[in-house]
């Protein structure tokens, strides 16, 4: 696979623009030809797919919410075949349940470990997406992302590294890409501002506007087996620039 071919753009970055045809018109002019979906985009999934091929692209992947995962597994299998997707991520526990103790993190590992089981046989992959929260210590030295990958056991549960949030909890993301590469299997590609700047963006940039070394990074990732790249900004102030400025330097970049 060409380097450019494994970029892919979360399209929860654009959803301000909200019409889903502005979103993907605004990603498809900036150059990508993937893009990984949202949970919602799974509701409709015919409507979806009319919608992506009218614009030219593809799913990559999806997020998918831990309430859809545990009332409508079903449903979210038939929309995966269907977009001809065969990567999914949970991509955060609900608010009320991030400050759960050691317990209930391992309870959610083994919960997701269980359902990316099933999801498995049916050939797709079921992995977790982390943000900072999960870097806290909740048993010694172990986290609450440490517990949920233990409690998962053997199961086929990956991992979606979001790098940039890796960072802002406080530890080394290659430590941590390195520590379980063995789950990797994509890398959320996402900049964070220098100091004080972009402060109505969360403290976020484009990736390359800011101070993360993408160059090094990259090469991390993939060497560690991560597939698709999935370029992303929380909260940019000007989401189809942003959308092309990070293609444009990520392209330049991997060229």
């Amino acid at each position: 696979m060409h380097n450019a071919d494994v970029l892919s753009i979360q399209l929860y970055t654009l959803r301000e623009l909200g019409d889903l045809d502005r979103i993907l018109e605004a990603v498809a002019h900036a150059g990508f030809r993937h893009v990984e979906m949202i949970g919602s985009h799974l509701d409709d999934p015919a409507r979806t797919l009319r919608r992506l091929e009218s614009h030219g692209l593809r799913a990559s992947s999806s997020h998918v919410g831990l309430p859809q995962l545990r009332e409508a597994p079903e449903a979210i299998m038939a929309a995966a075949a269907m977009l001809g997707i065969d990567e999914l991520y949970m991509p955060a526990v609900p608010p009320e349940e991030r400050d759960m103790d050691a317990t209930g993190w391992r309870a959610l590992g083994a919960e997701l470990g269980n359902i990316a089981e099933d999801f498995h046989v049916q050939g797709v992959r079921l992995g977790y997406h982390n943000h900072d929260w999960e870097l806290a210590p909740k048993e010694g030295q172990q986290t609450a992302l440490d517990l949920v990958f233990e409690a998962a056991g053997a199961s086929p549960l990956t991992w979606q590294a979001d790098v940039a949030w890796l960072v802002r909890g406080g530890v080394d993301p290659k430590v941590w890409i390195s520590r379980y590469a063995d789950r990797l299997r994509s890398a959320h590609v996402k900049d964070i501002a220098p100091e004080g700047a972009n402060q109505d963006q969360d403290g976020w940039a484009a990736v390359g506007d800011g101070t993360l070394n993408w160059p090094d990074l990259w090469q991390v990732c993939r060497a560690n087996g991560a597939g698709w790249m999935v370029v992303e900004h929380d909260k940019p102030a000007d989401p189809a620039g942003c959308a092309r400025r990070s293609y444009d330097f990520l392209v330049n970049m991997i060229m």
